[in-house]
């Protein structure tokens, strides 16, 4: 649910083309949709994650969208090593959104754990799907290629079908992705279509808004990720954010330019300096020239710290009154399971009064 479009992505596609109607018509009704987006919380989040999908749940709450953000912690069952700090991660990741700009009275934050009629939804929709379907499916394919485990679960293959009913439990017709995760909001469409079809219209069949952030590279010169120690937190501190980025890959080559394919660890540098001087990379690079990597760093250090000062200011303010932060949470799973209970109630209806 966190991923990015990189800008090699066909902008002409059908899915690109029917995003970007579905912004006109965000810009003209956004009362009509409801966003259901989220984060795993197996780690701090990231300038990667701000960049690429924070910000923009911002920006859906302020125009006037119901905005519902899901703290997935059943899907971190998989990962045993980090499970024993989950509530430390979860803290985070409230904190995180409450710093950047959420605002619990318009946008909805929950987690799976407390919302048993949402999880319970799976089972009946678990029915719809082929085993072969979830197979091939190129997102579980990926999550197990990359798996730190010895064996794979079987929750892992369920992982389309959960999503599914975190999408369809709120009757979320709208999903922020990037084209990398559009096989798993097809089968979200798939399910809501097939239980329609054979028990009645019950579901929205939701759309992909497909970002157009681009892919920001860690300090490694790879993806910036939780789980490659190449990340900067929101969390970080000004030292820190200097420490990592003068740590950070380059190359031998003096003059600095932009250039993605050909030198990403410098290129992702000057695009992280670029976002956040709303700056465009060609023209930031062309501007260090010959200043080489230590003027580059320097120059990324100062951005990213304004960037964030403010940002940092108000997580530092919410860190203080933690019993606040976790309200927060606890206000938003009782509104979901609200909505999870009524909707249980109409598929169990639609199925014949299942109770």
């Amino acid at each position: 649910m966190t991923t990015t479009v990189t800008a090699s992505d066909n902008l002409t596609t059908p899915a690109r083309l029917r995003s970007a109607e579905l912004e006109q018509q965000l810009a003209r009704t956004p009362e009509r949709f409801r966003v259901l987006t989220g984060d795993r919380p197996t780690g701090a989040l990231h300038l990667g994650h701000y960049f690429g999908t924070l910000h923009n749940r911002v920006r859906l709450q302020d125009l006037g969208v119901e905005v519902f953000v899901l703290v997935a912690d059943y899907q971190v069952l998989t990962d045993r090593d980090i499970a024993e700090r989950l509530p430390e991660y979860v803290d985070g990741l409230v904190l995180d959104h409450l710093a950047i700009g959420i605002d619990p009275t318009r946008t909805t934050i929950f987690n799976h754990s407390a919302v048993p009629a949402l999880n319970q939804l799976m089972l009946p929709f678990l029915s719809l799907v082929s085993v072969a379907e979830l197979g091939r499916n190129p997102t579980v394919k990926d999550e197990i290629a990359h798996s730190r485990q010895s064996s794979v679960s079987g929750l892992m293959y369920t992982y389309p079908v959960h999503q599914a009913a975190d999408i369809l439990f709120c009757k979320g017709n709208l999903v922020p992705v990037g084209q990398d995760q559009l096989p798993h909001l097809e089968v979200t469409r798939t399910v809501a279509r097939r239980f329609n079809e054979r028990y009645g219209a019950v579901f929205p069949e939701p759309d992909a808004l497909l970002s157009d952030a681009p892919l920001l590279l860690g300090t490694d010169g790879t993806k910036m990720s939780k789980s490659r120690a190449n990340s900067i937190a929101l969390s970080a501190d000004a030292d820190e954010t200097a420490r990592l980025i003068k740590g950070a890959k380059t190359d031998s080559e003096r003059h600095i330019t932009y250039d993605p394919e050909g030198r990403p660890g410098v290129s992702g540098l000057v695009l992280l300096a670029a976002l956040c001087l709303d700056r465009d990379p060609h023209g930031l690079a062309e501007e260090i020239g010959n200043g080489g990597a230590a003027v580059l760093k320097r120059t990324v250090t100062e951005a990213v710290n304004t960037r964030m000062a403010p940002i940092r200011a108000r997580r530092a303010e919410y860190a203080k009154d933690m019993a606040y932060v976790r309200s927060v949470l606890s206000a938003g799973n009782e509104r979901a399971r609200e909505i999870a209970e009524r909707t249980l109630d109409e598929v169990r209806e639609a199925m014949g009064g299942l109770r």
